[in-house]
């Protein structure tokens, strides 16, 4: 009687470990879709469409980093109707890219902040990463550019 009942108590920890062993092992099995490949002097069109504007004043700013460089930025007017700002990058080489932007109201050329470091202005990166504080790196804004066209949307943060 003894022995049966230290087999129930002895269940649920062994059925927990057990669990655990093969969450792991289909864990370890599991692997995400390979990314397409990039072809080798093969070059893009990134057509990046920017929604969740709060009005139409000023302009959206926006640079687009290659592996965690700068390769190129715009300057682009918000459509007052639909409240988007479209921004077509051509032929760009394949690889690696993160958009970073900001709705400059005033058109000072920078991310405006209070006194205690908060924007003031929107703004908003590729990947869509949740508001908070701090920047994200480019490892969780980057994307994959692998084909002859790619479109991607950004919705604009803003904390006031």
């Amino acid at each position: 009687m003894k022995s049966l009942r230290f087999a129930f108590q002895l269940f649920p920890i062994v059925l927990c470990g057990s669990l655990t062993f093969f969450a792991a092992r289909m864990a370890a099995q599991t692997t995400a879709p390979a990314a397409a490949p990039v072809t080798p002097g093969a070059t893009a069109t990134l057509t990046v469409s920017v929604t969740a504007i709060r009005n139409a004043t000023g302009k959206i700013r926006m640079t687009l980093y290659r592996d965690s460089n700068p390769v190129g930025s715009r300057e682009v007017e918000i459509d007052p109707k639909t409240l988007i700002a479209t921004v077509v990058f051509d032929k760009i080489p394949q690889g690696t890219y993160a958009v970073y932007l900001m709705h400059d109201e005033n058109q000072n050329g920078k991310l405006d902040m209070d006194d205690m470091g908060m924007p003031l202005e929107g703004y908003g990166m590729s990947n869509n990463p949740p508001r908070r504080e701090g920047r994200p790196g480019f490892d969780e804004t980057n994307f994959q550019i692998a084909k002859p066209s790619v479109a991607i949307e950004i919705s604009m943060i803003y904390w006031q």
